[in-house]
């Protein structure tokens, strides 16, 4: 597999693996050719697991790199990841404005003119909404190996293989709700499969960004990272403590946190 990657150029790497993250999804939404309603617990774990996931490939992925990056900055290596990081809560919170959705276990609509959706329509864009931040993280992390400050068969990969594990339960987030609505089971699997379809493109726009522009390649890190948190805080979290199961989806959000650390600390 390293072998393959160090033979493409960089977008393609990127491409490849968002690809990759993209079928996991549709995977986890394929679970609805098996069943019409998924386990509250089961689900919410795997939630509380894709927290931990993308709060830990923040830190160890995007963040440190990012303040490695940003060592010979004048005003300290703290600034542009802590710049990057704010810019990247509010572009997400602007997509949050912008985009109608609904929450999964929410009934508030959010967005402009929500109310000309269906809420299954409003759950889809919800979800497409959380993969922006990843696919841009995983393309800013290839990207961010030109440089030399990832190892792609490390460092990005990682990310990558960690985003396509924690994609998995964000699927059946998508399209159980979608069947449990009466929508067929093949519409519930083509909508929570395309959900994800905004990684590979962001993911393109990620890595063509830092290739061309060094001297954003810290703010580019830590904007990725900062989308990710706000995703993870104001939807993944919350959606796991509305029905009774709180304690299962904090736990496996350690143990989400807890693997993608070890998954960085070993190979990156």
């Amino acid at each position: 597999m390293l072998e393959i990657c160090s033979n493409l150029s960089t977008w393609q790497q990127a491409l490849l693996a968002t690809l990759f993250t993209w079928t996991m999804t549709g995977i986890g939404a394929a679970v609805v050719f098996l069943t019409r309603e998924v386990n509250m617990k089961f689900l919410n774990s795997m939630l509380g697991f894709a927290g931990g996931v993308m709060i830990a490939a923040s830190f160890w992925s995007l963040l440190s790199p990012a303040i490695e990056a940003s060592m010979d900055h004048p005003i300290g290596e703290w600034f542009p990841p802590a710049v990057g990081f704010l810019l990247g809560g509010l572009f997400i919170f602007l997509f949050d404005k912008l985009i109608p959705h609904i929450h999964r276990n929410a009934s508030n609509r959010e967005g402009v003119n929500p109310e000309r959706y269906r809420t299954s329509t409003l759950l889809v864009f919800s979800l497409t909404l959380h993969n922006i931040p990843e696919g841009l993280a995983i393309g800013i992390a290839f990207g961010a190996a030109i440089y030399g400050e990832m190892a792609v068969a490390a460092g990005a990969l990682t990310l990558a293989l960690g985003i396509g594990i924690q994609n998995i339960p964000e699927g059946m987030a998508v399209s159980m709700p979608l069947r449990g609505d009466g929508v067929s089971r093949t519409k519930s699997f083509f909508f929570g499969w395309m959900s994800a379809v905004v990684e590979p493109i962001f993911a393109v726009i990620g890595v063509l960004t830092v290739s061309f522009m060094e001297p954003v390649l810290p703010y580019a890190l830590s904007l990725a990272a900062g989308a990710m948190i706000f995703v993870v805080i104001e939807e993944v979290i919350p959606s796991t403590q509305k029905n009774g199961h709180s304690d299962i989806a904090v736990f496996s959000f350690m143990i989400g946190f807890t693997l993608m650390m070890i998954l960085d600390v070993a190979l990156g």
